[in-house]
């Protein structure tokens, strides 16, 4: 067991948004918080523009996977936070829940993810200094 905040990102294909969220909060937190992510229906690759978007700021997302949404990690992790997973996402008690209304990058250039990731970005800032405050 770990007595770092674990935070779990999920979207539906675990292609874009969650991938970024991810990423950033690795970038950002380093070691303080335990990151994972995982989609209800994940897709093969991760989305060429995300990854293109998030090269853009110096971070490179191009080793991860997409990774089907497993019940055990939801319940052991702290936080979820949902981008458009719908139903397909458990509900534990005790564990903290944020719903992020985000755009889906999926199909879309390297244009318009941009402001996706740079919306995930201030969102991950946020909870971050939440995480890792002082008790």
């Amino acid at each position: 067991m770990s007595d770092k905040p674990s935070v779990l990102f999920v979207c539906v294909h675990n292609a874009g948004r969650s991938q970024m969220a991810a990423g950033w909060l690795r970038h950002l937190a380093g070691d303080a918080v335990e990151v994972r992510s995982a989609g209800s229906a994940p897709a093969e690759t991760i989305n060429p523009a995300a990854v293109q978007a998030m090269r853009e700021v110096g971070i490179d997302i191009t080793d991860q996977t997409p990774t089907l949404l497993e019940y055990a990690t939801a319940e052991s992790s702290d936080v979820i936070v949902t981008m458009g997973c719908g139903d397909a996402c458990p509900v534990f008690p005790g564990r903290r829940y944020e719903d992020w209304k985000l755009d889906d990058p999926a199909g879309k250039g390297v244009d318009a993810v941009r402001p996706i990731r740079d919306d995930i970005r201030v969102r991950v800032e946020r909870l971050v200094a939440e995480l890792t405050a002082p008790a």
